[in-house]
């Protein structure tokens, strides 16, 4: 190479260089598989006098990668920079361009995907002097798993005019893209509301322009975090109608909230609506989807098998043994009036279901969370029960024979009637009150997609489900000699009394050890104080000197011996023979724990609930299924619903379900969770537990 030709080569290499310097002027890029980030500035030097500089923290995310708006939605962090080591800035205005939507662990969250650039504005302490940007960039970025980038990025200007084209369009074009404000916009009114609750947000605006395809994101400040919003339109597309559920939100939350909306590509804009007394009313109805008359009879079907499943429920055997009981007394009647007994039975089964569906029907109008076997967090209607079945047991017993008054009694055998039909009626009742806390098989289907549709749906599954339920009562109904299929009565029946009297007693004690968690210890000790009196009201003209004393002793020991049950720590007795170890129910550690490759297995369960129990005695605390759940890398969370939590609710809700029992398995490999049947099985759980952990040991493997 001759000495011209390398002086040539020089030359064109300084040249290339300055080109390159003249074109692209930013800092050294921060690379890692989730996203590659680096600083740009429109300028490629401070221009003589300016004030200011704008710039541009630049973000290349890999395939799958996201990461956060500044209100991140139910779960993650916001990007954070630090600035305090730059020399010759005052301050840094950092930029927000809208975000959009995406679901993570299924959960709603808002940022970016692919890639994004916060403009900055480089708000300068000497004007026209050098500058040097030092960026200390916290930054979450997720895909499958989420990981925390830390980084610094540097970029230093000397004085100079030049402008960077590439980076000032590219600046340019992520400005358009922050939210206008308010009287930029088209918006001629914005107001919201918050419930008293801090539940339910909802917001309205008015705008001259049509929207399009809006979307709306609320920010209450931080750890706030709201669920997917209703959206609705009207008025020729200019009236937007919003409501949120609130997930969560702290004392010192933004009130009022600060919306920002976006309309595709079209426009986006920001505003701080005004707070009204009362939510504004949707301007448009939903019109709820007819199903299938194929799958309207498909789900009746399975609503009918899941009551008469009801009846072999743990919840249920002790009505069932009242029963047997009342069947034994059918002998010797008429043909009609045996039929006419269990017809009336299978009426009080019925007319509960179709009072419950009536219920749940009006509170889901108003607004009210809804599901199966809720009554059984209210402690009046506990007490009610347990006062009516220790009733009924001491009945049983002897003590005393409930009987409708005197006149009553005369007109109804005057007119061929029986004063049994009401005792009739209530068994069947009772017998469907008492099946609420279970969750058959099929039932849990059949009950969400009823309280998911519309009004003739829920009359329909209920409807299903009664029938089910009331299966016994109409197969005697329709062949009244299967009576006499039964031993015919006599002393045997006495002790029949007595052991059935025996089961509705435990029933009893199970309802108190429900109203504990509901109401508390005091308030269950005072209801067993009332109720024993009552009772020893109703029996003492039947007893005898020895007897009254006896039943004092009795009744005054029991009360004793209750309070000092009722005395213990109650923390003590809730972990008594808890074999594994559990953490109390947060959905937004969900995400937070499988981004870390834990594998989270939800229970949710409450003290009412027999199904739970049992899926908790014969599966979860029983190998194999304990030894799974009890290793490394595997998280037991349990929601207790035994008094209502509207947290817990909703949760059940997003997955269309409205009882318990409720488990689901999440984890690497299932980010959304695995759902499970309401009858656990140890296969099943385990099958899940290996789905939802596949992925990580794939990874780990694939590291190796």
């Amino acid at each position: 190479m001759s000495k011209l030709t390398g002086t040539l080569i020089g030359a064109l290499g300084l040249v290339l260089l300055s080109t390159y310097l003249a074109v692209a002027k930013s800092s050294i890029p921060f690379t890692s598989p989730a996203v590659t980030a680096k600083l740009v500035t429109a300028q490629n030097g401070v221009p003589p006098g300016a004030e200011s500089l704008s710039a541009g923290l630049d973000l290349d995310l890999g395939e799958g990668w996201k990461t956060y708006w500044r209100s991140p939605g139910e779960v993650g962090i916001p990007p954070r920079v630090d600035w305090s080591r730059s020399r010759n800035v005052e301050r840094v205005d950092f930029l927000w361009p809208a975000p959009a939507r995406f679901a993570a662990f299924g959960i709603e969250n808002f940022g970016y995907k692919d890639e994004v650039l916060f403009p900055l504005r480089i708000i300068l302490k000497r004007a026209g002097e050098p500058v040097h940007l030092s960026a200390t960039v916290n930054l979450l970025t997720c895909s499958e798993v989420c990981v925390p980038q830390n980084f610094d990025l540097e970029l230093s200007l000397s004085q100079g005019s030049s402008i960077d084209q590439i980076s000032a369009d590219r600046i340019g074009a992520y400005l358009k893209r922050i939210p206008d404000e308010e009287e930029k916009a088209g918006i001629t009114s914005s107001e919201a509301h918050l419930d008293e609750k801090r539940t339910k947000l909802t917001v309205e605006l008015e705008s001259d322009i049509p929207f399009k395809t809006p979307d709306i994101f609320p920010e209450l400040g931080d750890g706030s975090a709201l669920g997917k919003p209703d959206i609705r339109l009207s008025g020729n597309r200019r009236l937007l109608w919003a409501s949120f559920p609130v997930l969560a939100i702290y004392k010192n939350g933004l009130i009022p909230p600060r919306i920002t909306v976006t309309d595709g590509s079209a426009r986006s804009l920001t505003v701080v609506p005004n707070l009204i007394k009362s939510a504004p009313p949707p301007p448009t109805s939903i019109e709820e989807q007819a199903p299938a008359l194929g799958e309207l009879l498909w789900i009746a079907s399975i609503a009918f098998i899941g009551g008469l499943i009801l009846n072999v429920m743990p919840c249920v055997l002790p009505v069932l043994s009242v029963k047997l009981y009342s069947a034994t007394k059918q002998q010797g009647r008429t043909a009609w009036a045996t039929r006419a007994g269990f017809l009336v039975a299978a009426a009080g089964t019925m007319t509960f279901m179709w009072a419950l569906a009536s219920a749940l029907f009006g509170l889901r109008w108003i607004g009210v969370t809804i599901g199966w076997g809720l009554q059984f967090q209210n402690p009046a209607f506990l007490t009610l029960m347990f006062v009516i079945l220790v009733v009924f047991a001491t009945n049983l017993f002897g003590f005393f024979e409930i009987t409708l008054p005197t006149a009553i009694q005369n007109r109804l055998s005057r007119s061929g009637g029986n004063n049994g039909y009401l005792s009739d009626f209530f068994t069947g009742l009772f017998g469907a009150v008492l099946a609420t806390p279970c969750s058959a098989p099929f039932l849990g289907t059949a009950v969400a997609f009823a309280l998911a549709g519309r009004g003739i749906d829920i009359f329909i599954v209920f409807t299903s489900l009664g029938l089910g339920l009331a299966l016994p009562y109409l197969a005697i109904a329709s062949a009244p000699r299967l009576v006499n299929v039964l031993p015919k009565p006599g002393v045997w029946m006495t002790t029949l009394r007595f052991v059935l009297g025996a089961l509705l007693l435990a029933t009893t004690a199970w309802l108190l050890t429900v109203l504990i968690g509901v109401a508390g210890k005091y308030a269950a000790f005072t209801v067993l104080m009332s109720t024993t009196a009552l009772v020893t009201v109703l029996v003492w003209r039947r007893l005898g000197a020895a007897l009254r004393w006896s039943s004092i002793t009795i009744f005054a020991i029991l009360p004793l011996f209750a309070a000092e049950v009722l005395t213990e720590d109650e923390v003590t007795s809730a972990s008594n023979g808890e074999s594994l170890s559990w953490v109390s129910f947060d959905r937004a550690q969900i995400p937070r724990l499988v981004s870390r490759g834990q594998t989270v297995f939800v229970d949710v369960t409450a003290d009412w609930c027999l199904t739970c129990k049992a899926n908790k005695a014969l599966v979860l605390d029983r190998d194999p299924v304990a030894s799974r759940l009890d290793t490394e890398g595997v998280t037991l969370m349990r929601a207790d619903w035994t008094k209502p939590d509207e947290r817990i609710s909703k949760f059940l809700e997003s997955y269309g379900r409205y009882g318990i029992p409720f488990n689901a398995v999440f984890g690497p490999g299932a980010p959304d969770g695995i759902v499970l049947s309401e009858i656990l099985s140890s296969a099943k759980v385990i099958e899940a537990l290996d789905m939802a952990t596949k992925k990580a040991d794939d990874t780990m493997a694939g590291r190796r």
